[in-house]
């Protein structure tokens, strides 16, 4: 997923931890010189190696993956972001 800002959101496939479903989401924006970035663990929504974002940012973020977290798994799934048209 890109959002206007160039910000590109995407996530792993479905891992099983302990008997649980788990999804790594990778938010990643361009910036002078590299790139800010963030990853999150689902479904324990733990955030970590965050650079570069904003607090702001981070809880527009949370927002949208908290939101979204059931098509998050249902793409992973299914192939992926990209796939989201066949729904």
């Amino acid at each position: 997923m890109t959002l206007p800002d160039e910000t590109e959101i995407t996530h792993s496939d479905i891992h099983v931890v302990d008997g649980v479903e788990s999804i790594s989401v990778y938010i990643e924006r361009p910036v002078d010189g590299g790139f800010a970035s963030a990853y999150c663990s689902l479904p324990s929504y733990e955030w970590s190696d965050v650079t570069g974002f904003s607090p702001e940012d981070m809880e527009q973020f949370e927002d949208i993956i908290r939101k979204g977290s059931h098509l998050i798994y249902k793409f992973a799934r299914q192939g992926g972001f990209g796939n989201a048209a066949n729904f």
